[in-house]
């Protein structure tokens, strides 16, 4: 069973300024992670999801409401006492270039050492284990200036493992990172939250992972934010009301935001399943309306053994293709394409 960690109370976010008042991102925050749980923290750029990260890590003021960890308010902890509560990964923040892999990850335990810094046998072993738990074993003895950002990244986040803290608060972690290593580092953050038992919130643009790794998601826009399992919010409408915008909508069906296309020449397209699907998103973003009652304009989709064959009635006149690409050239060359 999951268990709060963190709760804000009417919280409100933004910047203090001396003269002209203060610049307020969002007010009445109320919000709450559970252990156990991955936490998707989106919004367009520029909404505030660094400067709400920043608030719930204790290194930005709140200008109203509360933060509380486990009960008690984050603003009457000490720096040493949060750190033992919660970490925090900002975006490949930039480290010393011959530490090595195991040092940084060691730096995670500075909220547990001595006053001289100095690592008990428990802390080694704890990095170790962070170190294991990232799959980073291979990092361990390479100078940061060896490490490309995503291994890098591995490492930030064994650290912020390491210091062992039941909230972790990570801001972009996967960019910049190829598509690979943004699959294997949202897999990675999922994981840990589960074994590891930690409440983990995590910024970021990739709505497709966030979509398919996240447990709840905060959307977060001018109007505040929401939160829910990502599948309430898509049914719900309010994933696409936080990212709408002009010539863009929320595609329920495929999970995906999708470009309005000018309305163009009609076509019937017949068929089911993935070629369809493929077919019809070609055909769209090549400016064609697919439709159900065309008259003049039909692609046709049929099994020819193993290979796709597309068949093509176009003014009476019917022609069949290979490859999606090939029905694209063939309307290309007609003079309907001229009049859409």
């Amino acid at each position: 069973m999951t268990t709060q960690v963190l709760e804000t109370l009417d919280l409100a976010i933004g910047y203090r300024r001396r003269t002209k008042g203060d610049i307020r991102l969002a007010h009445g925050l109320n919000l709450e992670l559970q252990r156990g749980t991955l936490v998707g923290l989106l919004g367009s750029n520029g909404v505030g999801k660094s400067t709400l990260l920043r608030t719930l890590a204790g290194r930005q003021k709140p200008l109203a409401g509360r933060v509380l960890l486990a009960g008690q308010d984050l603003a009457t902890l000490s720096p040493m006492a949060l750190a033992r509560r919660l970490s925090i990964v900002l975006t490949l923040a930039p480290q010393p270039r011959l530490m090595n892999g195991y040092a940084l990850v060691a730096m995670g335990r500075h909220p547990h050492s001595d006053w001289l810094g100095r690592l008990s046998a428990d802390d080694h072993e704890t990095v170790a284990w962070a170190i294991k738990a990232v799959g980073a074993d291979d990092l361990a003895d390479l100078p940061q200036a060896e490490l490309s950002d995503g291994q890098r990244q591995k490492l930030m986040i064994a650290r912020a493992l390491a210091q062992e803290a039941d909230i972790m608060l990570l801001d972009e972690p996967t960019a910049y990172l190829d598509l690979p290593r943004r699959v294997e580092t949202m897999q990675l953050l999922k994981q840990l939250a589960r074994s590891a038992a930690r409440a983990i919130l995590v910024s970021t643009h990739d709505l497709d992972l966030a979509l398919r790794s996240c447990d709840q998601l905060w959307l977060m826009s001018d109007a505040g934010i929401i939160t829910g399992a990502p599948e309430d919010l898509v049914l719900d409408g309010g994933l696409g009301k936080t990212f709408s915008a002009a010539g863009i909508t929320f595609d329920k069906r495929i999970g995906s935001f999708v470009l309005d296309p000018p309305a163009g020449p009609r076509v019937r397209v017949l068929g089911e399943g993935e070629p369809v699907l493929w077919l019809c998103r070609a055909l769209e973003r090549s400016g064609f309306t697919v439709c159900g009652d065309a008259a003049d304009l039909e692609v046709a989709h049929r099994q020819n053994g193993a290979a796709d064959t597309w068949d093509l009635r176009l003014n009476g006149r019917a022609s069949a293709h290979a490859t999606i690409q090939s029905v694209l050239d063939a309307l290309e060359s007609e003079p309907i394409w001229q009049t859409r």
